[in-house]
């Protein structure tokens, strides 16, 4: 199977560990296990059931546990419509690779994650890109969707948080989608990895509005445990029953220890997510006080999410500025270009408010001394 290069992880991976200040990172500051156990007003020490557990392969779905409070932050799932596995990218991979194969037709809203485009295409399908745009507040054009699709669109794939723009779709927007989906019996997957770091009033889930919608989200973004490499699908039963049987042949089951802790924080979301808003809503705050007084840099402002797509008013490349600007001053950002959408740099702004600050003013010393785009 041949597969395109993921371009923003390839960034990540050649200049995350050269900078001083990560920008481009898109957790919620993570947290040690220690501050987890703390919030879920356990001992520090290791808990005795975990101290006890057989390393075993456990529940192959998931723990009974962990998959009653996954699907208890849904209006109308339960513990039967939820497949727990690796990662936000484990779901999105073993979706495509049960709903799509050769001849088959894909509409992904971009810019989007990568896995959206890139895998249905190694898969044979065609893929259609729908463009958002910063004039349309970097959300769907729903008339260009539905000209997207046809009688072979097996899936509609969007992120809703928007990844990078931090756009939200709304309830109204959904049933938009729906519809569209509906016209031609299509599946809807939203990748909902960053569900939970709204800033305002959270969107329903797309499995909580079409019956063939299909969320996957992970431990990752608003839950700052990325390290536990967990996530999962919701949907239909019928779709997981089938997404298992892609699974028996990559990963079978994900860690015992890591579905333990996941559920641990599950169990403590609200001081979790309380945590997480803090920081994020704080941020975003600074950071917009920060577009606002700088004279070469413009966005718009994001609903949700981690991270912000802004413009910057120079005339060099977004994978050359990024480049320079690390190089200068230590400070990493994500180019555009890496996303597919040249013109923009990714913000991330989930970090300790003390890097985000020390960053942005070293970014508007080193824009200083850059000429103007021509």
């Amino acid at each position: 199977m041949q597969i395109e290069p993921f371009g923003v992880e390839q960034w990540m991976n050649a200049w995350e560990t050269k900078c001083e200040l990560n920008l481009a990172e898109t957790c919620v500051a993570s947290l040690t296990l220690s501050e987890l156990m703390q919030m879920a007003g356990t001992t520090q020490q290791m808990p005795s059931e975990l101290a006890a557990m057989q390393m075993t392969y456990g529940e192959i779905r998931g723990s009974t546990r962990l998959r009653g409070l996954v699907a208890g932050m849904f209006a109308e799932q339960a513990a039967e419509n939820v497949l727990i596995t690796h990662g936000t990218i484990g779901a999105n991979h073993m979706v495509y690779q049960t709903l799509v194969g050769a001849g088959d037709h894909v509409v992904a809203v971009t810019p989007t994650y990568q896995q959206h485009t890139a895998i249905p295409r190694s898969l044979g399908a065609k893929v259609t890109e729908v463009a958002l745009s910063e004039a349309g507040g970097w959300l769907p054009d729903w008339d260009a969707v539905a000209a997207a699709v046809t009688p072979s669109t097996k899936v509609i794939a969007l992120t809703n948080p928007n990844n990078p723009t931090g756009a939200l779709i709304d309830r109204a927007g959904l049933e938009c989608v729906v519809e569209i989906a509906r016209s031609v019996g299509a599946w809807v997957l939203c990748d909902e990895v960053y569900r939970g770091t709204e800033q305002g009033v959270p969107a329903p889930s797309i499995v909580d509005v079409y019956d063939k919608g299909i969320s996957t989200g992970s431990t990752s973004k608003a839950f700052s445990l990325a390290g536990l490499r967990l996530g999962w699908i919701i949907g239909p039963e019928s779709l997981l029953d089938a997404c298992e049987i892609h699974r028996d042949y990559t990963t079978i089951s994900v860690g015992m220890v890591d579905d333990y802790f996941a559920a641990m924080a599950l169990e403590a979301k609200d001081v979790i997510l309380e945590r997480s808003h803090e920081i994020t809503r704080g941020n975003l705050a600074m950071l917009d006080a920060w577009v606002q007084g700088e004279p070469k840099a413009r966005y718009v402002k994001p609903k949700a999410g981690t991270t912000a797509f802004v413009a910057l008013n120079l005339d060099i490349p977004s994978y050359d500025q990024c480049v320079a600007l690390l190089k200068d001053t230590g400070v990493m950002f994500t180019p555009g270009s890496a996303l597919g959408v040249e013109g923009y740099v990714r913000i991330g702004f989930a970090c300790y408010p003390k890097v985000l600050k020390e960053g942005l003013e070293r970014v508007s010393e080193w824009l200083a001394k850059q000429p103007v785009a021509s």
